[in-house]
Parts: structure tokens; sequence; C-alpha cells
């Protein structure tokens, strides 16, 4: 076994969890765990610990849940008395100033799901998915000021299938990244710097962009359905009736955008139309269209926006 580290781990949400375990597998000494603080979350708004933090809890180790890091005398002191060997980061969501990039002997080192310098940025993996990208994957990167851009160290690549959604790829990259993180740490690598010509921005997501607009074709469409699932979803409006589109495929009618085809569930859209399989209505179980369909008689020609 190769030679233990005294680490950190910076992580927040179910993505990192894999590596902070494979990481303590792997017989390192994780010496604080840093995550996004508690929430309100569920009907009652009381406050709940993330995954990662939860995690750490479970495996008794020390958590820290600073809400800020610039400007932070306090933490960063405590940051360099842990004398850490490097500091081990995977969506952990608040930006590292230098100093603290600078603390650990090897730095910090970040799981990046996309294969850097494709996708830089909050949604890697939906921002793949949605262009259309054959292959994604994980870059272990060596973290400098800015946004994803340090020098790659070990990458992986994986394929994005015709049916993967992003909770598929998020769940095999989550993998990929916890395996890539315990064999840079074992098996440093030579630094590459990154391309910046080839790099774009996956900006974060909010619930305004989950809104359908069926003046784009169908193909694009079809992949921010799989791109947004589980969240923010894709949704279409029927008149005060808000549906939340979980699967489609891409058929060739034509029609006016936004207007319900005849035959099953088919939505006509800027170029081609989606025929749903699947969805669900705000509030509602998931279903498939054929049953939705049995309860709703919608009229040929009806109009979503």
């Amino acid at each position: 076994m190769a030679q233990p580290l005294k680490l950190a781990f910076m992580g927040s949400p179910d993505f990192a969890v894999p590596a902070l375990k494979a990481l303590i597998a792997a017989g390192h000494e994780v010496t604080a765990v840093y995550a996004q603080p508690p929430k309100p979350a569920g009907r009652g708004k009381k406050k709940q610990p993330c995954p990662v933090h939860a995690t750490a809890l479970a495996l008794g180790l020390d958590v820290r849940c600073p809400t800020r890091l610039r400007h932070n005398d306090e933490e960063l002191a405590y940051f360099r008395k842990l004398n850490l060997d490097a500091a081990v980061v995977a969506a952990y969501g608040l930006i590292l100033p230098q100093d603290f990039l600078d603390a650990p002997k090897r730095g910090c080192l970040n799981i990046h799901g996309s294969l850097l310098p494709r996708w830089r940025g909050a949604a890697p993996i939906q921002a793949a998915i949605a262009a259309g990208d054959v292959e994604t994957g994980i870059t272990i990167m060596q973290m400098e000021a800015g946004l994803d851009t340090g020098p790659t160290l070990r990458r992986e690549g994986t394929p994005i299938g015709p049916h993967d959604t992003s909770a598929d790829l998020h769940d095999r990259l989550a993998g990929i990244g916890a395996r890539l993180i315990v064999r840079e740490l074992a098996e440093p690598s030579a630094p590459i710097a990154q391309n910046d010509k080839f790099a774009n921005y996956a900006p974060k997501l909010s619930r305004e962009d989950a809104r359908l607009n069926f003046l784009l074709p169908a193909v694009e469409l079809e992949r921010r359905i799989r791109a947004y699932f589980p969240w923010p979803g894709a949704l279409g409006l029927l008149g005060d009736m808000v549906i939340k589109i979980l699967a489609a495929e891409v058929v060739p009618d034509e029609g006016i955008p936004g207007t319900l085809l005849q035959g099953g569930f088919t939505i006509a859209c800027g170029e081609g139309a989606l025929r749903v399989t699947r969805l669900q209505r705000a509030g509602k179980v998931a279903m498939s269209a054929e049953d939705f369909l049995r309860g709703y008689k919608l009229p040929e020609g009806v109009r979503f926006y």
C-alpha cells in the first residue's frame, strides 16, 4: 500500500461521497472535512447536513462548515495548522483563495466531472449531455486561482450513451473520480497545462433553466431532457398545468412548435417533434404518457408553452 497521507477533504454533494470513502479505505488520514453548512430541507424546513457532512459524521471525522473562506483569517490559520500533505476537493461549493491553495505540501487536487478543458464550471455533466458530446469523463486537476484552469494530472473518459441522463453519468463519474484520486495520490502524475482555446463554460443551473422552448429543434430538447434529469427537470406548460417531461424520443413529425400532434403525446418543435414517453405532473407521481392520456384527453392542436 502507498504511504498514507495527511489530507483534508472538501466537498458537499453526493458526487463527492465515493471519493471520501475511497480515501479512508486507502488508509489516508483525513484530518478534517469541509462541507457546505446545513440547510433547511423537508416539510419542517429543519436544517439538514449535506451528503458529505453526513457521511463524515458517520465515519467519525471532524467537519467544518465555514460560510466563506475569503478574508477568513481564523479558518486559514486552522487550515495551515493541519500541516496537510494535500487537500482533495470535489464539488465543494466555495472558492479557495490562494492562501488555502498554497497551504498543503502538494497543494489542492480537484476531482472535476469533465475531460478538461472541455467543460469548466459548475454543471459540466449536464453541459456535456446538452451539447451532444459522445464522451465525458473525470479530470484530476491541480487547483489554481482560476476557475478550473489548473494543470491536469490524470484523466479517464467514459462514453455518453443515447439514453444516458445526468443521473446516470453522475453515478458513473463519481465512481471514476474516487478511483482516480486514490491512484493520483499514490502515483503522482506530471502536470499538463490546459489549452484555453478548447475551454467552454458550464454555468450553475437554476429552476429557470427547466422551461423548454419548443421553438428549438427536437434533437436539442431531447438532450436537455436527459441533461436536466433529475434537476432542474424539463418543464412544459399546458394551460395552468405544469408537466415535467422525464423521457422523450425524437420523431420526424412536423407542426406549429409547441402544438400537440395527432397520435399519442407528440409535441411539434422548431425542427422535428418530441414523442413524450414518461412525465410527471406537479405534486403527482411519475407515469407513462399512455397512462396520462387515459385520464386526460388532450385535443389535437393544444399548445404547450
